[in-house]
């Protein structure tokens, strides 16, 4: 029945995949990525007018571990992981992996990361974003390239900076009227009754066992110029100044500031809504994790450098798949507010989710009167999103 629904009489085995994977040379694979982007923009190409008001690129790397000492291009990395040192390069809008690059373990996070910031910015306009945002950690914030991109006009980045000694002494220059208490949002809003908060047990452990901890007592944040040796104009330097306090037990033992520093062209946001747009970017850390732990992307199956990136842009495909399902999953102006709804959890499901509900269907396959004929056996609540999609992908648009 499953080759029948594939209408193929044989599907590889294990190692014929992976040898497939070794058959991959760098320019194959660079060339598999611009394929499937080509397939990405006719998607984009299907959303609403609003989908394409800001393009938010994140760029980060993680680290791939692996025990087999024989494999092309490992190395320790800076955490004392033996492994390779991927990069990954996404669209935050849709947690889509746009470009995902295999590294030695010890290579440093920002190399080659301008290349594809480039790539990427390519593609969003190609696409018709109106503008383009990007955003890294410290590690990203390679300053010979600012002012190239903020030349682009509709592009604009904002990067983390490392606390170094200038940065923090033009930060105790600024007055005091300088900075302002950074009210962060609260994490949820309370749908019910607010309900009394439950005995903080593990706190009061701390505090009988003498525990030392750091708590944040206050948040403060301001803005200068600066201009970073590298660049020829000036930016906008965003600084966190945090005052924590350090405790033993119930004692207080002191009090410290710590700076955190961002650097941006957007000179329309305030201040505090930068700082939070900045800690948005760790959600990326959410699709590393189903790109590790759901389709099983980052993963090193195969014996060399370039065939393991071949298989990890292969298998990430699998989550572009996922995120091209919801974005196709139509919304009918009747049940506008509900499909809009469904479109967004599907694009925030997880994968083994995903699979369970839209993709793991008991399913009768008949093939009958030169008709293939799927014949749903149980019903799950996705169902109607499910064959809204079929509806939808009927007659093969994308072929």
């Amino acid at each position: 029945m499953f080759l029948n629904a594939l209408g193929a009489q044989r599907i590889p085995d294990p190692t014929t995949a992976g040898d497939f994977c070794r058959r991959f040379a760098e320019s194959d694979v660079l060339t598999l990525m611009d394929t499937i982007n080509q397939s990405r923009l006719r998607v984009w190409a299907q959303q609403p007018a609003e989908f394409f008001a800001e393009a938010v690129v994140d760029v980060d790397g993680t680290v791939v571990g692996t025990d087999a000492e024989c494999k092309e291009g490992v190395d320790i990395a800076y955490n004392g992981v033996w492994g390779y040192h991927p990069l990954v390069v996404s669209l935050a809008n849709t947690a889509e992996p746009l470009y995902l690059v295999n590294r030695s373990g010890n290579r440093p996070s920002h190399e080659q990361a301008h290349v594809y910031i480039d790539k990427a910015i390519d593609l969003a306009r190609r696409a018709g974003f109106r503008s383009i945002y990007i955003r890294g950690d410290t590690d990203f914030t390679q300053t010979k390239h600012l002012d190239r991109w903020d030349a682009l006009g509709n592009v604009r980045f904002l990067f983390g900076m490392d606390a170094h000694e200038n940065l923090k002494a033009l930060a105790d220059a600024l007055p005091a009227e300088a900075y302002s208490f950074l009210e962060r949002p609260p994490r949820y809003q309370i749908k019910t009754a607010p309900r009394e908060r439950p005995k903080h047990v593990k706190s009061e452990i701390v505090q009988e066992r003498g525990f030392e901890t750091i708590h944040t007592l206050e948040e403060m944040v301001a803005e200068f110029e600066y201009q970073p040796g590298a660049c020829n104009r000036s930016y906008r330097m965003i600084v966190v100044r945090k005052r924590l306090a350090h405790d033993k037990g119930q004692m207080r033992l002191f009090e410290e500031y710590r700076y955190f520093f961002y650097i941006t062209n957007d000179r329309a946001t305030p201040a505090d809504q930068i700082v939070f747009k900045a800690n948005d970017r760790c959600d990326q850390e959410n699709l590393l994790a189903q790109l590790k732990g759901g389709v099983n992307a980052l993963t090193t199956p195969v014996n060399t450098l370039v065939s393991n990136w071949a298989y990890m842009v292969m298998a990430s495909l699998a989550w572009s798949l996922k995120a091209w399902s919801a974005l196709l999953v139509p919304v009918t102006p009747r049940h506008a507010a509900k499909h809009e709804k469904e479109k967004r959890s599907l694009l925030r499901m997880e994968f083994p989710t995903f699979c369970a509900t839209m993709i793991q269907m008991p399913c009768q396959i008949v093939r009958t009167g030169g008709r293939l004929i799927y014949r749903l056996l149980s019903w799950n609540p996705w169902q109607g999103v499910f064959l809204r999609l079929v509806e939808r992908l009927h007659g093969c648009w994308l072929c």
